[in-house]
């Protein structure tokens, strides 16, 4: 009987491409492939560190044969990594599905951590994060009043990754909705925002202050919303 190959869930860049490990470097040069949501995007990755081995795609969108016939390679004895574009599979990104039927076909599963923007917003937020809430992105559309109304009754920090192309829609909201709460025992009778864009790339920032305080701040730098945000509500 030939031998079960591994799945190996690797943790990748956020943005600086020296944010990765030894062991994931050592870990996607000796897999016989690489499973990502962009090979583009990966094979720069890759390139950058000499890295010639084969990616092939795998992302959300991934219908079921093609998880099957990667999870056949496992079975016959090939290992896999699974990164994802930036950051750890299986936060706000895909990787659960695979990760599942990897797991029903007693297919032994390794995390290579790393980078995540989740954990560095945390090691940089400067208050108390022993507990909080993290929900990913917000809905576009159906849920998305719900979803902010649960951020401004939380009463641990709320963390989420936002898009530049909603983070002010967002915003307003939010501060719409706490404006119709009672936040009298709230220190300052308000939420504050903890707000990090671009982490670890070269215009890198972490804005910090009340809604309205962050909302001005955007209005008066408009060139600056562009990029990845991860917001901290407490």
């Amino acid at each position: 009987m030939e031998k079960i190959g591994k799945l190996y869930i690797v943790a990748t860049p956020i943005g600086n491409l020296e944010d990765i490990t030894l062991r994931a470097l050592r870990v996607l040069k000796e897999v016989d492939m690489v499973a990502c949501e962009d090979t583009r995007v990966t094979r720069k990755l890759l390139n950058h560190y000499n890295i010639e081995t084969q990616a092939i795609v795998y992302h959300q969108h991934t219908k079921d044969d093609k998880i099957k016939k990667i999870i056949d390679e496992i079975l016959v004895g090939k290992n896999v990594a699974v990164v994802t574009d930036a950051g750890t599979p299986g936060v706000s990104d895909p990787g659960n599905i695979l990760v599942a039927e990897a797991i029903a076909n007693n297919i032994v599963v390794l995390p290579i951590p790393g980078a995540s923007a989740l954990a560095s917003i945390i090691s940089v937020a400067g208050i108390d994060m022993q507990q909080f809430t993290f929900l990913g992105f917000p809905p576009h559309k159906k849920g998305r009043e719900t979803y902010f109304k649960k951020v401004s009754v939380s009463e641990i920090p709320f963390i989420y990754y936002e898009s530049p192309h909603r983070v002010i829609k967002n915003l307003e909201l939010l501060k719409t909705i706490v404006e119709t709460q009672n936040f009298a025992s709230l220190p300052q009778g308000e939420k504050k925002i903890i707000l990090g864009r671009e982490l670890t790339k070269m215009f890198e920032e972490v804005v910090r202050g009340n809604i309205n305080e962050v909302l001005e701040y955007f209005a008066e730098n408009p060139s600056k919303i562009k990029g990845e945000f991860v917001i901290v509500v407490y």
